[in-house]
Order: structure tokens, then sequence, then C-alpha cells
């Protein structure tokens, strides 16, 4: 399936005086309302503050193009718990009449490295994406020791099965390369009968690539047209030439995973409706809004310069063709 994108409305990029803003997930309520799910962290903390200082919040619009208005923070810090300092990459789906917001959490003692190596794949769910949200007090999906996830379980992104149940793709950090970093960095998939789990891993990672470590990152993963589709960002020219680049895998059953042709739906660019092509230093997190699983909206997190912490969301409507 080809994606293409359309050029940028002004009205379409939202962004906060004063705060980073990124991991954009968008949601439609019972009245026709949509529901923006994002992260911010003060921007005075610098960028890489997201695994400090992040917290999930919630902005709203009459179009899914936006404009959007801020509305609150859904997942507050809560100290003692496994998610007591941060919340981060909200990807929230609607699965019959209730709403499920996956997440990252963690907790730490203040250095980014601890932080990081806490990050949990959490939940979230409501009645409606105004909450009130029931946060739980294990994660959704922890580290396997001695598996290749050992370290870290991040990323998550879950989509409704053919089969009635559920597929969960994400992120994950081993144990075998030295720690604080640790590694490598790949991706896996987990199922459950319900969209709360529990989540049965499959133990073989997926969209390897030769000779790389950390290859890719932000999973977006849906079915459509008969197939499981990921959206992936390339962390480098390990998947196409276009250098960090994000690229469209698919799949018949959610575990055997090719690249499609074209694999690039979006390069690091964003095409305004004025015709100014604006080349972004970050393009990430990729997410793909619309009914009955047919894609409307492109929305990403777009750090546009290297040598500033600011960051805005963008959507951009989309065409596509199988």
């Amino acid at each position: 399936m080809t994606i293409v994108t359309k050029p940028a409305k002004a009205s379409s990029i939202f962004g906060m005086e004063g705060y980073c803003v990124w991991d954009p997930s968008l949601v439609t309520d019972a009245t026709g309302a949509h529901h923006l799910f994002f992260s911010r962290w003060p921007v005075a903390k610098g960028f890489e503050a997201w695994v400090t200082h992040s917290e999930v919040c919630r902005a709203s619009a009459e179009t899914p193009l936006g404009p959007f208005r801020f509305e609150e923070v859904v997942l507050p810090p809560r100290p003692g718990h496994w998610d007591g300092d941060v919340t981060h990459n909200p990807s929230v789906r609607r699965f019959g009449d209730r709403y499920y917001l996956y997440y990252n959490g963690n907790r730490g003692n203040g250095e980014w490295w601890d932080h990081r190596n806490h990050q949990r794949i959490g939940l979230a769910v409501a009645d409606c994406p105004q909450g009130p949200w029931e946060r739980f007090d294990a994660p959704l999906l922890d580290v396997t020791p001695g598996a290749w996830d050992a370290k870290v379980t991040t990323n998550p992104s879950c989509t409704a099965t053919p089969d009635g149940r559920f597929l969960l793709v994400y992120k994950g950090v081993g144990d075998r390369n030295p720690g604080p970093q640790y590694g490598p960095v790949l991706h896996g998939v987990a199922f459950a009968d319900s969209p709360t789990g529990p989540f049965v891993k499959h133990p073989t990672p997926l969209f390897a690539a030769a000779g790389a470590d950390f290859p890719g990152e932000d999973p977006f993963v849906w079915h459509q047209d008969g197939r499981y589709r990921v959206l992936l960002k390339d962390q480098g020219t390990f998947y196409s030439p276009s250098e960090r680049a994000i690229v469209q895998f698919e799949s018949p059953d959610g575990l055997d995973w090719r690249l499609s042709a074209p694999a690039v739906v979006q390069e690091r660019q964003v095409l305004h409706e004025d015709g100014r092509r604006e080349a972004i230093h970050r393009l990430e997190r990729p997410f793909l809004y619309g009914p009955d699983g047919a894609a409307e909206v492109f929305l990403c997190g777009i750090k546009p310069r290297a040598d500033g912490p600011e960051s805005q969301i963008v959507a951009l409507a989309v065409s596509t063709n199988s």
C-alpha cells in the first residue's frame, strides 16, 4: 500500500509555549470530536529531558487536522509506582466501547540512563477520551530476563486482529552490550485475547538489519487490506537510501515482515501549503489516523533544528492506494 502525504496547513501544526511536544496519537469520541494524545516536557530542560520530565497530555479539535487546543495532563506523576516519575510514548486506540492508552513509564534517580533503563510498557483504560483513566500497579509488558528485551520495554503500538485477538508491537533493549546503554535495541511482537492482556511475546525480534544494533524505532501497527502494516523510523539508512525516513513494513501474520514497495512513506521534510519545502532535523513517532482502518491523516513529531530543543506535532492529510 502506498501512502502519500499532502502539504501541511498552518492550522495542522501544534506546539506549546514553553514545552517540547512529541508522540502524537489521535482518536475520535462518540460525538465525533477528535482527541490528540501527546507527550510534553519543559523546553528549558532540553530535548533529551523526555526521559526524565515527560508527561502524557490531551488536546482536542473539531477535525483530525486541527487546530488542536490543549486540554489536560492525562497521566501525571504518581510517586511510588513503576511509572511514578515519567509517562511518554502514548498510543491511544478505541476497541469496542472503551479507550486504551498504551504508553511507557519510568521512575529513576534523576540520571538520564537510570530513567531510560527503568522504562516499561503500561496501559490506562477509560470509557471516553476525557477520562477518568484507570492506571495499573504493574506494567502491561515487562522485561524478560535472558531474552532480547531483558533491560527495557517501550514504544508500544496495538491493533486488533481479524480473528478477534490483539497484536502489540514494541521496542526492547537487550543486555548483550555493556551498560548503561546496553543493547541491541530491537522490536518484538506479542499477542493477547484482550486489549488489557496478558500479552504473550513471540521470542524472535523483528525488523533486524545486518550489522546494526539499533536499526529502527517508533513502530505504529495497524491492519488493512488483509495485511498487518507497520510504520517505523529508520535510524540511518538501514531500510532505504533515504536517511532517517519513515518506512513501511507489511506482514500476512504479524510475524513474517518485509519492507513494502515503495518502502519510504515520509522523508525528513515537510511540504507546506505555500509550496515551501522545509528540511527537518528529526521527524519521528509516526501515527496513522482513520476510521475502520482506512488511513486519512499521518501525524508525527518534528524537531526542525539540530541546535535547539523546540519541537512540534504536525498532522498531514494522506491519500493511499493498494
